[in-house]
């Protein structure tokens, strides 16, 4: 099981970081999260640089695709040489995205018909994508996921959690990471979020 987590020089660190540290959760021999990147570093919109775990054509073999928003989501998608290594297949991939990765789904064309999440500042790009915009946190629809706004990254790797480990191990990842006092009502709110999808 690898799980590639789309991370460009610019990124949003609470999309990637958040998602690598839930979905490392699962402790099993043959799970692999990694940030997969473009370049060998990357640098986030904060300043802060981390190393490559895979490089971004290994995101075509992966089981699952994240792809995380960041503050030059827009000249990524611009860039058709960075954007033709993006290979992505949804009949044999789970592949979410984040406020503007949602963006780079819409440019990737794997949207299609469907509704999608994102951020509040991102909105506008995809409905210029022609994609209806949902007033929610997260939506998916098969082996596709949105969610939109930073702290909805603990959705998007519920759901893949649920969708590969079932929903046991998807509440457990929730428990763990909530905060002391609010465990029961966060892991109720988690996968209230992302049970309609599974």
């Amino acid at each position: 099981m690898h799980i590639a987590i789309l991370t460009f020089d610019g990124f949003n660190e609470l999309d990637s970081i958040i998602a690598l540290g839930l979905l490392n959760r699962i402790k099993k021999p043959d799970w692999r999260v990694t940030l997969c990147c473009p370049t060998a570093t990357v640098t986030s919109m904060n300043g802060v640089t981390v190393m490559a775990q895979s490089m971004l054509e290994e995101a075509a073999s992966a089981d699952v695709v994240l792809i995380g928003s960041g503050s030059r989501t827009l000249e990524v998608s611009q860039d058709a040489a960075l954007m033709a290594r993006i290979r992505l297949d949804p009949t044999r991939q789970l592949i979410g995205a984040q406020c503007s990765g949602t963006y780079l789904l819409a440019r990737l064309g794997l949207l299609g018909h469907l509704p999608a999440c994102t951020d509040l500042t991102t909105k506008p790009w995809v409905q210029e994508a022609g994609i209806e915009v949902l007033n929610q946190a997260f939506f998916a629809e098969g082996n596709i996921a949105t969610a939109g706004g930073c702290l909805a990254s603990s959705y998007l790797a519920a759901w893949v959690v649920a969708r590969t480990e079932g929903e046991d191990a998807a509440r457990s990842v929730l428990h763990y990471v909530a905060p002391v006092g609010e465990k029961e009502e966060y892991v109720v709110r988690g996968m209230k979020n992302i049970t309609p999808y599974l």
